[in-house]
């Protein structure tokens, strides 16, 4: 019979050090969010928007914000 080993408890060592979670800025609103993973730019406040559940492009502000 196999055994099923369990997961690695520090398995956040095991990952690059760009794929752990960590304290990322929205890429919508520049807020700090705890990330999940690495691929994880958009905090859950602007993934609520009807904006974004609409699929609507990024209006960018003449000034660059």
């Amino acid at each position: 019979m196999s055994s099923i080993k369990s997961p690695d408890k520090d398995m956040a060592a095991t990952l690059p050090s760009w794929d752990v979670p960590k304290v990322r800025r929205c890429l919508r609103c520049d807020t700090p969010f705890p990330s999940k993973w690495s691929g994880e730019r958009i905090c859950s406040s602007c993934k609520n928007t009807a904006a974004w559940r609409s699929g609507a492009p990024i209006r960018i502000h003449p000034s660059g914000k």
